[in-house]
């Protein structure tokens, strides 16, 4: 039997028995983990209230063994609050169904429970305390976690060179299947044709340039957020059942 401590994000719950639930959280250094929580569902427990999505926890878990992923969940015993990230969320319906569609993506893209996946993990941390704060509008908060998603886990989209032959941008066509833009040598079909505008968006979603991606027309925003979902349920293979719910 062994003790394990780790700072997470809980992704999701769902309920167990009369008063307990399975706890979803991203962690640090345990990737994906899933745990009972005792007892959370009664109205006095506190512990309970810093179990939420969205939530920012440094959490004690018990385990039967030596690995905190085995044959059975193990127990999430105490947990501190590092950041409510879910007060400045769910009180908003942009900022609330974005940030769902983040946890969303951070639980698809880590499946594979009790392998780290650091990146992802500093990504959604990232991602939730800006959306939290307001910084920016929440689609493009959601769209910029999205693509360094993707980035991240070997996906990253070409916004510039082709992506099949490496031809130097600006490339007229999008292909989701090669990669990003492509040129009119390296075309398939489905390619399509956006504006360069929703292409220098995009790109600068990627890669931080607040200052573009901010200044950009709502149109090439919408425009944007379509190869984004696209590109994502390619690489997903199946789409986010939240990201429908997100406003544009």
């Amino acid at each position: 039997m062994s003790l394990f401590r780790d700072d997470g994000i809980v992704l999701r719950t769902q309920k167990l028995g009369e008063a307990d639930r399975i706890i979803t959280l991203l962690t640090r250094g345990h990737g994906r983990v899933r745990a009972v929580a005792r007892g959370v569902r009664r109205t006095k427990s506190k512990f309970g209230a810093r179990l939420e999505p969205f939530s920012h926890v440094d959490v004690q878990f018990f385990a039967r063994g030596s690995e905190l992923v085995g044959r059975g969940l193990p127990l999430c015993t105490q947990s501190e609050s590092l950041a409510a990230y879910g007060g400045g969320i769910v009180t908003d319906y942009a900022r609330y169904t974005a940030g769902t569609a983040m946890l969303e993506t951070a639980e698809r893209f880590t499946d594979h429970e009790g392998e780290p996946a650091v990146q992802q993990y500093l990504l959604l941390v990232g991602g939730l305390r800006t959306l939290a704060r307001g910084e920016h509008e929440p689609h493009l908060v959601l769209d910029a976690f999205l693509l360094r998603s993707l980035a991240v886990n070997g996906y990253a989209p070409s916004f510039g060179d082709c992506a099949k032959c490496g031809l130097p941008g600006p490339n007229r066509f999008f292909s989701v299947a090669s990669g990003g833009v492509v040129c009119g040598d390296c075309r398939v079909p489905g390619s399509v044709v956006p504006s360069s505008e929703a292409i220098g968006l995009l790109s600068a979603l990627l890669t931080g340039d607040w200052e573009t991606a901010d200044a950009s027309e709502p149109r090439h925003v919408r425009e944007g957020s379509s190869l984004v979902a696209a590109y994502l349920h390619w690489h997903l293979e199946r789409g986010l059942r939240s990201l429908r719910y997100v406003e544009k």
